[in-house]
């Protein structure tokens, strides 16, 4: 393999709301020096905001609104995070990326345990084979015991826990963190801008008394006796296949725990993995340059109505000016200034190996899984799309500008800010979205960039779901059955939107030989 490609690590910090993502993003920036002073979501005395949530809306609320991709050197490696939203309006974002990454971190809070958002996310990277390490944050307020915590993970993840560090008490008395994977203890003084000296202390000296008193040496000897008694020695195989998932502990704002968790991440986590296409697996050590569109943002920049599409490299090496096809269109681009970011800061590059993230500009070539390649033509997998939870008919409010709304609707959908399905009884447009906020961004979005007004009419439904199946006489009947419930996607495929669960458990019971699919990629 290429050194070069062998120094990436890609991953995604993912997790319910709330539990500290961002924060741990600007330790994990704080350690690769890229910023001196570490910024906070929400806080008195912190003057700074977060760097990786740089739109108004996200310092106003304090939440993330859209990933973020950062990247930083750390020792001899080249990090890429991306920092993804951990609102359920915004999860459709945070799968796509999940798709462009090698590995995850899940930050777990410590007191709250494992959530909603957390188990759907666990979903795909269990359906992705993503290997993942769990991170326990907010040891510093009171919490359950880790035992506990990590019995949960392991019910609730459906998957097993190893930890490779292990906190000393908790709540006030927290007094820092224990590093299994290297056997180390190491005690700082808590600091929650910069990063402070540490000192290494032998455990089974009586050194460890006179640091942090002899209750909690005798109960962290128990302890880690009992970890290595019930948990079996740690694999970096396992972990690679996904099977395992070491656990880290710690407190992201007092940056107890980070740069463990960091030190351990980048000598274990696997560089850059084959990208299975339709046609065939891609080795990232390739000589040709291939890629895929996981995400496209607009308006990055205030002043300018600019869109930027972002493109995985998942073989080869990208260089700047050269042309690439692009498969989708069979045109044949080139790329004058690709760059790399910082949230939003960024700077031209002049080339990217496989498993960096790189901005192209975008002036409306690009959809969401479009494919980059030096010539040979094939297609990357499709990013899935969940089937929505919300439905409402969009309406044309002002009959003169319908041919506005109609490519406001199309480019909006390119994005994958919704799903479009055109009923086929009546012939009117439904829009699925994942949660109510989205509605009111393509309202505006619709009004104020392509100067077309909608008005959402409403429909009762529970859920649309892809159907397929071998047999076409019982496809047809279905169809003749349920046709006021038939509709198209974009790409002509057939949605049964089912107007309540009973219905949809009585037609899976009534139908056999059909499938019933609840994400676009089967």
């Amino acid at each position: 393999m290429n050194p070069e490609i062998e120094r990436r690590r890609t991953f995604a910090i993912i997790s319910h709301p709330d539990a500290g993502k961002t924060t741990l993003t600007e330790k994990f920036l704080l350690f690769g020096g890229q910023i001196q002073v570490a910024g906070a979501v929400k806080s008195n005395k912190i003057r700074k905001t977060a760097t990786s949530d740089w739109m108004e809306i996200e310092k106003q609320r304090g939440i993330s609104v859209s990933t973020s991709v950062m990247e930083f050197d750390y020792q001899d490696y080249k990090v890429n995070i991306l920092d993804t939203p951990g609102h359920q309006d915004f999860a459709e974002d945070t799968f796509r990326t999940l798709t462009a990454v090698d590995s995850a971190i899940i930050v777990v809070d410590s007191a709250k345990g494992v959530e909603t958002q957390t188990r759907k996310l666990m979903e795909v990277c269990r359906m992705r084979k993503t290997p993942v390490i769990i991170f326990i944050n907010k040891m510093d307020r009171e919490g359950r015991d880790p035992f506990d915590v990590l019995d949960e993970l392991e019910q609730e993840l459906q998957i097993s826990v190893r930890p490779l560090s292990w906190p000393i008490n908790q709540g006030v008395k927290f007094k820092g963190v224990y590093n299994i994977y290297e056997d180390q203890l190491n005690l700082f003084t808590p600091d929650k801008q910069r990063v402070t000296e540490k000192i290494a202390v032998d455990i089974n000296s009586t050194q460890l008394e006179a640091h942090i008193g002899e209750t909690d040496a005798q109960q962290l000897r128990d302890d880690l006796e009992l970890v290595a008694g019930v948990y079996p020695d740690f694999d970096i195989n396992e972990y690679r296949d996904a099977t395992v998932a070491p656990v880290f502990f710690g407190s992201a704002l007092n940056n107890f725990g980070v740069q463990e968790l960091l030190d351990c991440f980048v000598k274990i986590a696997p560089s850059p993995r084959p990208t299975k296409a339709l046609e065939r697996d891609v080795m990232p050590d390739e000589q040709k340059f291939s890629g895929f569109i996981f995400k496209i943002t607009a308006n990055i920049d205030p002043n300018h109505r600019s869109c930027i599409a972002f493109c995985k490299v998942c073989s080869g090496k990208f260089v700047r000016n050269q042309p690439y096809l692009h498969v989708r269109h069979g045109k044949t681009v080139r790329f004058s200034s690709p760059t790399q970011f910082m949230a939003q800061r960024k700077s031209t590059i002049d080339e990217a190996w496989a498993g960096d993230i790189v901005g192209l500009p975008d002036n409306g070539i690009f959809k969401i899984g479009d494919t980059l390649t030096e010539g040979e033509k094939m297609h990357f997998r499709g990013l899935p799309s969940f089937s929505p939870e919300l439905f409402k008919y969009i309406e044309n409010d002002d009959p003169m500008k319908s041919k506005q709304l109609e490519k406001g609707i199309s480019q909006l959908m390119d994005e994958g800010v919704a799903q479009l399905f055109v009923n086929q009884f009546n012939g009117r447009k439904i829009i699925g979205t994942v949660g109510q906020l989205q509605f009111e961004v393509i309202q505006y979005r619709l009004e104020n960039e392509y100067n077309a007004k909608c008005r959402w009419e409403p429909i009762h439904l529970y859920k649309a779901c892809w159907i397929e199946s071998d047999d076409e006489k019982e496809l047809e009947n279905f169809k003749k059955r349920k046709y006021q419930y038939m509709a198209k996607d974009r790409e002509g495929r057939d949605v049964f939107l089912a107007d309540s669960g009973y219905v949809l458990q009585m037609a899976q019971e009534d139908f056999k030989n059909i499938r019933f699919h609840f994400t676009s990629e089967f």
